[in-house]
């Protein structure tokens, strides 16, 4: 092999040994997590290349190529306002330009429109070689309009390729530069811009002149004004064509990603969202990393959030989750309100299905204070997943004032507010450079057509399958949480049906406990539906130890106002707003409502638990009604017993009592003693409170049992 200034030419008995490039297709736009990716695959890739010689023979050709139209998992249209910011461009740029990565060779392969926001990552390479229909600078980046430091940025990157002129490299940066080609009476060809132009002009030393693109219109090249620039080494159509400009072996796919099909895990975030339960979800994602068994997570979404901080956390992660997940994508298959939307925005890509809304009043009643507080972290998820920062920030905060923006010179889509344009702008008034459109109304949660039209969504699937095949697995992933069982109870538990249920039967149960104690298994099957009751709530997010206090404190009083103070007084008013209280709490994670949704929740919870309260009329009806009659059910009523008894089993004879008067030696409530002229005796009362000192008449005698009923009130019967 013979080595020619900075190129090489290999013997036909070396071809064999020629290797073959690397090609990776740039997405468009480049997001934050693209440029992370691309920098951790092209460290290996030159990490994995011997040391260099000096005459290059040993540098890896990596192939880059952009606008491809095979390459759309992160296609954006150029309508929709989503387009490659500076910083991710300029990053990539460097990267490509830098003495880091000098053990690789990178050429641009033009091969279909390429925007101008990602115009520096081309200027940052080596070499270009353009397909016949290949443009650059279809959409001019209106920002960069008057900005010396982008403009300087991209002159520093052009010059350490040195591919494009410096005038044409100022127009692609700058769309009010005129930019003409020009040749002189000499027979010179150059371009010419700004004073240079006009002083050419005034000479008249021009012999022809071409405007290559007005002031005020971006500059597009195709592929022949690429080669007329000398910036474009060949016109290829193929890979095949590709390889043979290069003098490679062949193009292969990039080594560094990953191979097969790809490998899924399913995270289900449904119901209320809260820090216990984020803590354990991230958890289970970061172990799929740790184990290095998934490439491509699946987030599916039905919930109402519940915690900003907990879902802008687990937001950040999902938007930037490391260099060996390469897709996190998204399902709403029923809502993803309040805080739960940035949770959504944050996977990419984000599909819909077709009743299901994004946005919109959540549990968590988010301040403009509070989203505020985060915005640093919603810039970063903005960035990563190139959705608008501004209408991020509206999906949390509703009452931020969101406009559409047409850009007078490039007619480029924008979402702001008009503050953040004047802070941009400075002295410029706003309407000189945007004209001002519609208001953005994110009060109401969005359908998917308007979610995909904004960008905060990328499109619909019907079903958890369809969206799991859009994202390239073969099948719905398996599912990520700690048991299955745990899983089962928080699906389930989010059934207002089954609460209900849960309820209703749980105070039935009690009331018949309470009217006939002792007995045991109606008070056990109320606790086991309170338990499960406040188990699902737990696991759902809405329930916690307080919420448990004030339930068990209600029943508490409850029982102290029928064995200890028989009547209806404080303890049991206070035993059932306690109740209510503990059932509407572990219901929701707010108190005092602050949005229309939370009203909402309020009146569900308070009509589930004021009903399911319905369950001790109804359990007393069924004690007295149904029980004493039903075989299997004669334990768990207190009915009267056959009317021959055993007298042997007596201990004490005291039918003689029935129909005689006595006083009460001590309160009934509802068993106690009483005085029958100089006898002492264990009675009890039916079923009403009686004060010591008080006349008594005995009811009925049964067995030892001494039923009596105050005297004062027979006597009023009786009257």
């Amino acid at each position: 092999m013979l080595a020619v200034g900075s190129g090489w030419i290999a013997s036909a008995q070396d071809e064999p040994k020629r290797r073959a490039a690397i090609q990776i297709d740039m997405p468009s736009p480049i997001a934050g997590r693209d440029a992370e990716q691309l920098r951790n695959r092209l460290t290996q890739l030159a990490t994995a290349t011997g040391r260099a010689d000096i005459d290059g023979a040993a540098r890896t050709t990596v192939v880059l190529r952009f606008g491809s139209a095979n390459n759309t998992a992160n296609q954006a249209d150029p309508g929709d306002g989503r387009i490659t910011s500076f910083e991710n461009a300029f990053a990539v740029a460097r990267l490509l330009s830098g003495r880091d990565l000098r053990r690789l060779r990178f050429v641009a392969w033009l091969d279909g429109s390429v925007p101008s926001s990602d115009v520096l990552p081309v200027l940052g390479c080596e070499a270009i070689v353009v397909s016949p229909d290949a443009t650059i600078g279809m959409m001019s980046d209106s920002e960069m309009v008057d900005d010396e430091t982008i403009a300087l940025n991209y002159d520093a990157i052009a010059k350490r390729r040195g591919l494009f002129p410096p005038e044409v490299v100022r127009a692609l940066a700058d769309s009010t530069v005129e930019l003409a080609r020009v040749r002189t009476l000499d027979g010179e060809t150059q371009y010419a811009t700004g004073q240079t132009l006009d002083r050419l002009r005034a000479s008249g030393s021009i012999a022809s002149e071409t405007i290559w693109s007005a002031s005020g219109e971006p500059l597009v090249l195709d592929a022949d004004q690429l080669r007329q620039l000398s910036a474009a080494m060949a016109m290829v159509r193929s890979a095949g064509d590709v390889a043979d400009v290069l003098r490679v072996a062949g193009l292969q796919p990039d080594e560094m990603a990953p191979k097969g099909p790809a490998q899924g895990r399913l995270l289900s975030v449904t119901g209320v969202i809260g820090g216990q339960r984020v803590r354990r979800w991230t958890s289970n994602l970061a172990a799929t990393v740790e184990s290095d068994d998934a490439n491509t997570w699946l987030i599916r979404l039905d919930s109402s959030g519940g915690n900003l901080n907990a879902s802008v956390s687990m937001a950040a992660m999902l938007a930037d989750p490391g260099p060996s997940i390469q897709t996190v994508g998204g399902f709403v298959s029923g809502e993803a309100r309040g805080d739960a939307a940035i949770i959504a925005a944050a996977t990419r890509p984000l599909l819909m299905a077709p009743e299901a809304t994004l946005g919109g009043a959540g549990d968590d009643a988010m301040s403009p204070e509070d989203v505020a507080s985060q915005r640093e972290l919603i810039r970063v998820i903005a960035s990563a997943t190139n959705r608008s920062e501004t209408l991020l920030r509206g999906l949390l905060d509703p009452t931020l004032p969101i406009y559409s923006f047409t850009n007078r010179s490039s007619g480029r889509l924008r979402y702001a507010t008009l503050d953040e344009l004047s802070d941009e702008l400075g002295d410029v008034p706003v309407d000189d450079v945007w004209q001002r459109r519609e208001r953005i109304d994110l009060s109401e949660p969005i359908s998917p057509a308007r979610a995909v039209a904004l960008g905060l969504a990328d499109g619909e699937a019907s079903t958890l399958s369809t969206a799991a095949a859009a994202i390239g697995l073969n099948e719905v992933p398996e599912a990520l949480s700690d048991r299955g069982l745990v899983r089962w109870v928080e699906q389930i538990g989010r059934s207002d049906a089954l609460a209900f249920v849960l309820l209703l039967v749980g105070f039935m149960m009690l009331s018949t406990e309470l009217s006939a104690p002792g007995l045991g298994i109606p008070g056990f099957v109320a606790m086991l539906c309170f338990a499960f009751f406040f188990w699902t709530k737990f696991l759902a997010g809405t329930a916690e130890w307080l919420e448990l206090l004030a339930f068990g404190l209600g029943i508490a009083c409850l029982l102290i106002e029928v064995f200890v103070l028989p009547g209806f007084g404080v303890f049991g008013l206070g035993g059932m707003v306690l109740t209510v209280l503990g059932v509407v709490l572990m219901s929701q994670t707010f108190v005092i409502p602050r949005n229309s949704y939370q009203i909402n929740e309020l009146v569900r919870g308070i009509s589930i638990a004021i009903t399911s309260l319905g369950g001790v009329i109804l359990g007393l009806l069924a004690v007295r009604t149904f029980l004493p009659q039903a075989a299997v059910a004669a334990g768990l009523s207190m009915g009267r017993p056959d009317a021959v008894i055993d007298e042997q089993e007596r201990v004490a004879k005291f039918d003689d009592l029935i129909g005689t008067t006595g006083m009460s030696v001590t309160p009934l409530r509802p068993s106690g003693k009483a005085r029958f002229g100089d006898r002492i005796v264990g009675v009890i009362s039916d079923a009403t409170a009686i004060e010591s000192g008080q006349s008594i008449r005995v009811l009925d005698v049964q067995g030892n049992r001494i039923i009596v009923e105050a005297a004062d009130a027979s006597a009023g019967e009786s009257v």
